[in-house]
């Protein structure tokens, strides 16, 4: 996996800007989270899809950014998410054990 670190929030206009050349998928993860882990962990094992970036953000850290990102692309915050941004919008939305790379395969694909 070849996770681009989401530490400013800064960088949301950058996911927004290349979401229309790309997909763009942002992990929240939270640290202190088991599931989260779990989730990490099996996207981690997984083969990343060619022409998508990935961003890997640590929301105990960057709780500032979690929530532009909610507010920014009209989501419901949790935790541990996966958002993939297409044209400027969040068009797939998913949470805890619901996170797979098969499906986001999937919608990366549609």
């Amino acid at each position: 996996m070849n996770w681009k670190t989401l530490n400013a929030p800064e960088q949301i206009a950058e996911i927004l800007d290349n979401s229309f050349r790309q997909p763009q998928v942002i992990f929240k993860h939270s640290t202190r989270c088991s599931i989260s882990s779990m989730a990490k962990n099996r996207l981690e094992r997984s083969e990343q899809p060619e022409n998508t970036e990935f961003y890997y953000l640590d929301l105990i850290a960057h709780r500032d950014i979690s929530n532009k990102i909610a507010t920014d692309f009209d989501v419901y915050h949790e935790s541990p998410q996966v958002l993939l941004i297409r044209n400027g919008e969040c068009t797939y939305s998913e949470s805890h054990m619901g996170i797979s790379m098969e499906e986001l395969e999937e919608q990366i694909a549609n």
